[in-house]
């Protein structure tokens, strides 16, 4: 097991679907604020403001990058990710599905709604995690995990963030619900730079706005295991990702999703 990580972190992963690892990304946390400058700077066909009516400040998202931005390629092939991230999947093989960078300037109001990854993906499988690591202090506006929901029984409804309308047809998903209201199991942690939550691509999660002066820069990195196999969707998936060939029940393609460890 990397030293970073002991058997807890490993059966709370399993239970609850979310951990936090302290200092997984401290080496790189330099090299990824540079990559993050250069993402805002040359943004990706996939950046946004989302800019939603009523709400203050820039709330900047973007992801699929790393091929083009050599700062994030080489955090992913060189960091302790990969096999931390096996360890908590109990996975031989991890593979790279995306990068995601999220920066909330100071005074921006909006709030990362309520979602749980996985229903806006094409990947199913019970091994995946995401790290969200901050590359500044966070209190506030660090990411907020319900344990546990990663086991439920309906995905959640996948919504777009700046309008709130469905991704798809309601129908088959559940509602998005309230944590707070609801009385839920919310995990979350004060963090320094470099320290990572692990979460399931099902763990449903959301964020603050942040009202502090200081801006809240993150670097997420989505992962998936053995059990990881592509799936149709009843509607566009994000990231979309087109012209991938690829049919149900395969592993996602090599050269576009690398294997990490094997």
């Amino acid at each position: 097991m990397h030293p970073l990580i002991t058997q807890d972190h490993v059966d709370g992963y399993q239970r609850d679907g979310v951990v936090l690892i302290k200092g997984l990304f401290a080496d790189q946390v330099d090299t990824l604020r540079a990559g993050v400058a250069r993402n805002m700077d040359t943004p990706g066909p996939y950046a946004s403001n989302n800019n939603k009516a009523g709400e203050t400040g820039r709330f900047f998202d973007d992801y699929c990058n790393w091929q083009s931005i050599p700062e994030f390629e080489e955090v992913i092939k060189t960091s302790a990710a990969a096999d931390v991230a096996g360890d908590l999947m109990q996975s031989t093989r991890v593979q790279l599905f995306h990068d995601h960078v999220l920066v909330k300037e100071p005074g921006t109001s909006m709030a990362t709604p309520w979602h749980q990854d996985g229903p806006y993906y094409f990947v199913e499988g019970q091994q995946t995690v995401s790290f969200w690591s901050p590359l500044d202090p966070v209190t506030d506006a660090t990411l907020r995990c319900v344990a546990g929901s990663h086991q439920w029984e309906k995905p959640v409804l996948p919504t777009r963030w700046a309008k709130g309308d469905a991704f798809f047809d309601p129908a088959p998903y559940r509602p998005v619900p309230d944590p707070d209201a609801e009385g839920m199991d919310i995990r979350e942690w004060q963090m320094a730079p470099g320290d990572a939550v692990a979460f399931n691509f099902l763990t449903l999660h959301g964020a603050r706005g942040n009202t502090s002066a200081a801006r809240r820069r993150a670097f997420s990195l989505r992962l998936v295991g053995d059990d990881a196999r592509y799936v149709e969707r009843p509607g566009p998936t994000s990231p979309p990702f087109p012209g991938h060939d690829m049919a149900a029940g395969q592993r996602l393609r090599e050269d576009w999703f690398p294997v990490l460890r094997a």
